[in-house]
């Protein structure tokens, strides 16, 4: 048994800070579904009950994130080092501000059909959602390591896949797209989308940090 093992047998378990964590990664598997939904809405009116409710999300979000700040700055002991759980609560909300980012961006720059590398970069986030929720619910027990591993692998594949989509999809662009406004407004939403998905690696390397860190 390592030292830190040894340690955390005599640590308090903790019931604030994992339920918040997975509060906070749950509300972004919410919305990354809505971003997804919303990619996939041809109409202009339908989408505007989500970009509202991708807005509710982001507060929430922001909720969840002042919440644990607040939470780490007066618990004396935490389950893992304070750094950290702040780290992975931050990476968390910056996923959250780019999703939001992105729908901000389609709504304000009015774009009406969505490019087929959107819709495909809004699923990928949602896979990434998915699997980050499916690794901070491991961490309340070590003995998930190895699942919690795999997801981290997972997200590490999808945001690879990600840039790749992110490339060919701005190269196409400029050959294809002969409206400079049109290439400006896509590029725009394409890079926001990306981007989510590297904040996604982000979340999921302090995840691998704090894993390491309990071993």
């Amino acid at each position: 048994m390592s030292a830190n093992s040894f340690i955390q047998l005599f640590v308090p378990k903790d019931r604030k800070f994992y339920p918040m964590l997975e509060q906070a990664s749950a509300n972004l598997v919410a919305v990354s579904k809505v971003l997804y939904e919303l990619m996939n809405t041809s109409s202009p009116e339908k989408r505007i009950p989500l970009f509202r409710q991708i807005e509710k999300l982001e507060h929430t979000g922001d909720e969840i994130t002042h919440q644990i700040f607040n939470e780490t700055s007066k618990t004396f002991i935490t389950p893992f080092d304070r750094e950290d759980l702040q780290r992975l609560a931050s990476g968390l909300d910056d996923v959250l501000d780019y999703i939001h980012g992105s729908a901000k961006r389609i709504e304000l720059y009015k774009v009406e059909t969505m490019h087929p590398s959107m819709v495909k970069l809004a699923e990928l986030i949602m896979s990434c959602s998915n699997e980050l929720y499916n690794a901070i619910s491991g961490l309340r027990s070590m003995k998930n390591q190895m699942k919690v591993r795999e997801a981290l692998v997972r997200v590490n594949s999808i945001e690879n896949h990600a840039d790749d989509i992110f490339d060919n999809a701005v190269a196409r662009l400029f050959e294809d797209e002969k409206d400079a406004i049109q290439i400006i407004k896509i590029k725009e939403v394409l890079s926001a989308l990306e981007t989510a998905t590297d904040k996604c690696e982000d979340v999921a390397n302090v995840i691998e940090t704090i894993i390491v860190k309990q071993a």
